[in-house]
């Protein structure tokens, strides 16, 4: 009977270090992205620790003053200027790039 309790603690305690392991191992993005709804389409945020970096409330690079036409799409072009952060490279976006990401505009 004492046997048996000593393995299941040696288990539990298994367990419990397996479990802090991996909880310590994973990181928690300091960049999010999120879409939110404008007047006439979609626009997007980037945030870091929770303050907003970038508020994109319409396509940028083109002429018009246009939304994203779907709340994917906006998390698209977000998704693209966030690596481009997270590479540290300027977070532009060209036409071409909305063209490769098939943005319409």
């Amino acid at each position: 009977m004492k046997k048996f309790f000593q393995n299941n603690i040696w288990k539990n305690l298994m367990l419990f270090v397996f479990v802090m392991l991996f909880t310590a191992c994973t990181k928690k993005e300091a960049l999010t992205t999120a879409a939110f709804k404008t007047n006439s389409g979609w626009g997007y945020t980037i945030t870091y620790k929770e303050k907003i970096l970038i508020k994109q409330t319409i396509i940028p690079v083109i002429s018009d003053n246009k939304s994203f036409e779907t709340e994917k799409d906006a998390l698209k072009v977000a998704d693209f200027v966030k690596q481009k952060l997270k590479q540290n490279l300027s977070p532009t976006v060209t036409k071409n790039d909305l063209i490769l990401l098939k943005i319409k505009f």
